[in-house]
This record gives C-alpha cells, structure tokens and sequence, in this order.
C-alpha cells in the first residue's frame, strides 16, 4: 500500500467547549484515567522536544512520573536533552493515546525538581534501574555494548559492599504549564481542537481551534 493510501477516519468521540474542565490539569486528569481504564500501551509515554544547540527540534519519548501543578519526569542531567533544557528550558509535552484517537499537547517551562523530590522517586525504583542511572553516559559516545555491561558489573560489586546513592547529575524536571491543546479525532479529518492559554492573572482562557 502506497503511503497516501493509508487513512483512518476517527468516530469514537467528541470533545465540545462546553464539557471540558476549567482547569487543563483537571482535565488532563481526567483523559489520563480513562486512557489507563482502557489499557493504552505506554500511557505516560510522551514525546519532550526540545530546542537543540544546533537550533533544530529535538523530540524523544519519556515516561510521566507525576502530575501536581506540573508534568514530572526524570533523566540524566548531562544527557543531550539536559544540556538542551538548560540552554532553553522552554519546551513541549505531547501525548497520543491512539486506542482513544487523543492527542494531547503542553507547552511550558521546565525546572529541576527538588533534591528530596529526586531521591524519593530514585529509591523507588528497582535497583537494576537505580544503578543503570549511574552505569550511562548518556547521550555521549561508547565503543560497545560490552562497555556498558562491564560497568554494571563493577557497580554492582561497588554497591554491595556500600550504599547506593543517587548520581549528582541524575534527576527530575517539572514542567510549568502555559498551554495545552486537546485533541479529539472526528471523521472526514474535521478533528476537535480545544485549547487553553494561561492568561496574566494565572486563569485560563479556553477556546477552540479549527482542525
């Protein structure tokens, strides 16, 4: 099949102005429930781009962590997208949630979470996970697979003669939210586009955009 061949006509729901939340968070919210009460694969998958130093887009999965009056998630401080948040910490969020035909987009400012914030969800995971965050260079270049398998082996005897901390450059952003799009697929391509921009005074003025 050719590739302009390939369409799907969405019919599953709508989305009106008028059903929506006054909060994009509380109605974030609400749509993450009912993509987890329907199994979506990979529901707290989203894509976080990001301004390269070249000036190009630069776009990679990341797993959300936590929802609050922010978007959590956690990397390697030193990776290309660290050095990228530091440069321009404005970035965007979004979310495809195919088995419901959402998308869900989020535009803001990210900042580093607090040290107790990082340490708590650190030790919350598996220690493979805890010390796959030290064994990682990530971003930079490596000569093999055997290079990264070394270096967990000699962690792993490193950490079980002494306590395991979390590495310095290994943490999480939270991201300020100024505007979100939500998106619901219509048939004949005429999609519903509600979206919310934060005004001055820190309400949300809603309106819907043409699909």
């Amino acid at each position: 099949m050719k590739l302009s061949e390939i369409r799907k006509d969405y019919t599953l729901k709508t989305l009106d102005i008028k059903d929506v939340k006054s909060n994009p968070i509380q109605q974030f919210k609400v749509w993450f429930e009912e993509a987890v009460d329907s199994e979506v694969l990979e529901v707290n998958a989203m894509c976080l781009s990001t301004i390269g130093k070249d000036g190009f887009p630069a776009g990679r999965i990341v797993l959300l962590k936590g929802v609050d009056h922010g978007f959590v998630f956690f990397t390697n401080y030193s990776s290309d997208k660290g050095q990228e948040i530091e440069e321009n910490p404005k970035v965007s969020l979004t979310f495809f949630w195919a088995e419901l035909e959402r998308q869900v987009r989020v535009t803001g400012t990210l900042e580093k979470i607090s040290s107790e914030e990082s340490d708590e969800y650190y030790f919350s995971r598996p220690l493979g996970s805890q010390i796959g965050a030290w064994s990682s260079p990530q971003s930079q270049k490596i000569p093999n697979r055997e290079f990264l398998e070394k270096t967990i082996q000699e962690l792993e005897v490193k950490f079980s003669k002494e306590p395991i901390t979390r590495p310095t450059n290994w943490g999480g952003y939270r991201l300020d939210p100024i505007r979100f799009e939500f998106w619901q697929g219509r048939p004949s391509r005429l999609h519903d586009r509600i979206a919310y921009e934060k005004k001055p005074d820190g309400s949300w003025e809603i309106f819907r955009l043409a699909p």
